[in-house]
C-alpha cells in the first residue's frame, strides 16, 4: 500500500527546516531508518544533502543522497524510505531523468516504502510538473513525472486578493488554464498544508486546501478532510 506525505513548504514562518512537518514525517516513516534523498531541485546538492541529513538524523534516520554514490538506483532500492526536497521543479525532474531514477522510485514506493516530498518534491509525485510555478531554467526530456497518484499538486497556494492592484495572473487562474487542457484534478495546497496518502485515502493535514476539477467549481477543504472523493477526473464532453 502506498504511503506518501506531500508537503507544501519545507519551512514555515518562524520555524526551522521541516519543523512544522516533523510529527507527520515521523508518523509516515513508521520507524524507517534509512532514507534515500534526492537533492536535484537545488544547484548546490552537497549543501542541500548536508542540511537534510542533519535534519533527518534528529528524527533517527540515516540519510544517503543519491548524487553522492555511483549507483543511485541501488541507494533507492536499499533504503527504507525516499525523500525528495523542494526547489526548482524543472531542475528536479531533469535530475531524476539524468540519474535514471523514476522507475526505481516508482518500484520502491509501490512496494510500500514511505515517500516524503516537499514543494517540488510533492509536485513530481504526481503525473507531471505542469502545475509548477517555477521558471524552466533547464529542460527535462519530458514533463511526465513519477505518477504516484492521479492528481496534481500546486503548492504554496495563495487565494486571490480582491484588494490587490496587481494585474498579473493569480494562482487560481493558472490552475484553471491547466484544466482547460488537462483532466487531472489539482489540489492548491496552502502553506503549512500536507497530504497523507495511504492507499486510496488522501487526508488533508495542517492547513486548508482548494480542489480544482475540470468542468466543476473549486471546492474548499479543511484539515482532517478526506479528499479522495474529489480526486477523480470529471468527464467533460468534447
Amino acid at each position: 500500500m502506498k504511503r506518501l506525505l506531500l508537503i507544501s513548504n519545507s519551512t514555515q514562518y518562524g520555524g526551522g527546516y521541516l519543523d512544522h512537518a516533523e510529527e507527520e514525517i515521523r508518523d509516515c516513516l513508521e520507524g524507517a531508518t534509512r532514507m534515500a534523498f534526492v537533492p536535484f531541485a537545488l544547484y548546490d546538492r552537497g549543501r542541500y544533502a548536508a542540511q537534510a541529513r542533519q535534519r533527518f538524523e534528529r528524527m533517527g534516520c540515516i540519510l544517503t543522497s543519491v548524487h553522492d554514490v555511483s549507483n543511485p538506483q541501488r541507494v533507492v532500492m536499499d533504503a527504507d524510505a525516499v525523500f525528495i526536497g523542494g526547489g526548482n521543479t524543472f531542475r528536479l525532474l531533469k535530475g531524476l531523468y539524468d540519474f535514471d531514477l523514476l522507475e526505481a522510485i516508482r518500484i520502491k514506493v509501490s512496494s510500500g516504502a514511505p515517500y516524503v516530498g516537499s514543494s517540488a518534491g510533492s509536485i513530481v509525485a504526481g503525473p507531471s510538473l505542469k502545475t509548477t510555478k517555477d521558471m524552466p531554467i533547464v529542460q527535462p526530456p519530458s514533463f511526465a513525472a513519477l505518477g504516484l497518484m492521479n492528481f496534481q499538486i500546486s503548492p504554496h497556494y495563495l487565494n486571490p486578493d480582491p484588494s490587490s492592484t496587481h494585474m498579473g495572473e493569480t494562482q487560481e487562474e493558472r490552475i484553471r488554464q491547466f484544466l482547460e487542457e488537462n483532466d487531472a484534478p489539482v489540489i492548491g495546497l496552502r502553506e503549512g498544508g500536507m497530504l497523507r496518502v495511504e492507499g486510496d485515502s488522501v487526508i488533508l493535514k495542517g492547513a486548508g486546501a482548494r480542489i480544482f476539477r475540470r468542468g466543476d467549481e473549486p471546492v474548499e477543504a479543511l484539515p482532517g478532510a478526506e479528499l479522495s472523493p474529489y480526486l477523480q477526473p470529471i468527464s467533460v464532453p468534447t
